[in-house]
């Protein structure tokens, strides 16, 4: 049977537009997205474009990283105490995060790679792309972004770049954690009593055990919306250079090599 029958322009695909987002397939580092996923695991798969399995490698840090009391033993041994580490980290807890920690790391690189070679099949195979979605919940389309403005806007509030390009899920689970775990820092507070000249009164409201966390998740938020928007822009310049050689090209126009 005829392959193309079967398999149309669907057999690769760079893009994917939905009314509440955009998602596409681009070449990677893959020791880049490694680092992430070591730095915050779940961070590396939604830079990946896979935000529903980042956002449950997410939840399993937290969950894991409370249940050990990790950052708080991270923290400890950085600061030399190396006693105070050994007596609040638990290692039951610290054994299975290893585990799964491992993994995690070694699954992003792996998806990476293969996800590189699907990429560089698809930019051979020139599929069409799709410019614009709409239905009766919304409606998106492909639009160039200043990469500079979604990064500052990451800045402000981690979340609000990626929301801005339409990586929803992504975005919410980015925005949703920040807080969550800003307030249970009690970061805002110390910042407002620092502000005040309170110093000593803002290291005691810290929670060191969830301010470990923000970190990584705000560099990610203004690096990944940053790179994100980028991609978006260089899918959309390829989808206008596709439609106008199809509609308005000469047929005979020989293009240069």
């Amino acid at each position: 049977m005829n392959s193309c029958y079967l398999y149309g322009e669907n057999r690769y695909k760079r893009s994917h537009i939905t009314p509440y987002a955009i998602n596409l397939v681009q070449r990677r580092n893959p020791w880049v997205v490694t680092w992430w996923s070591a730095a915050f695991p779940g961070l590396g798969h939604m830079l990946l474009g896979k935000p529903v399995k980042g956002l449950i490698f997410l939840l399993w840090e937290v969950l894991a990283n409370m249940k050990s009391s990790l950052n708080t033993a991270i923290f400890y041994s950085f600061t030399g105490n190396f006693d105070l580490a050994r007596e609040v980290a638990d290692i039951s807890w610290l054994t299975i995060y290893a585990v799964v920690y491992i993994f995690i790391i070694w699954d992003s690189y792996h998806l990476t790679e293969k996800l590189n070679k699907v990429s560089k099949m698809a930019e051979r195979k020139r599929p069409s792309l799709q410019f614009m979605k709409i239905n009766s919940n919304g409606h998106n389309f492909l639009k160039l972004s200043n990469p500079r403005l979604t990064a500052i806007w990451s800045a402000f509030m981690p979340g609000l770049g990626h929301l801005h390009l339409q990586r929803t899920i992504t975005g919410l689970t980015i925005l949703v954690l920040w807080i969550s775990i800003a307030g249970l820092s009690h970061m805002y507070n110390a910042i407002q009593l620092t502000c005040t000249g309170s110093c000593s009164e803002a290291l005691d409201i810290l929670n060191l055990q969830w301010l470990l966390f923000l970190p990584s998740i705000f560099v990610f938020a203004i690096y990944g919306s940053y790179v994100d928007a980028v991609e978006i822009n260089k899918l959309y310049q390829a989808e206008q250079r596709s439609y106008l050689a199809e509609n308005y090209q000469n047929p005979a126009f020989d293009m240069p090599v």
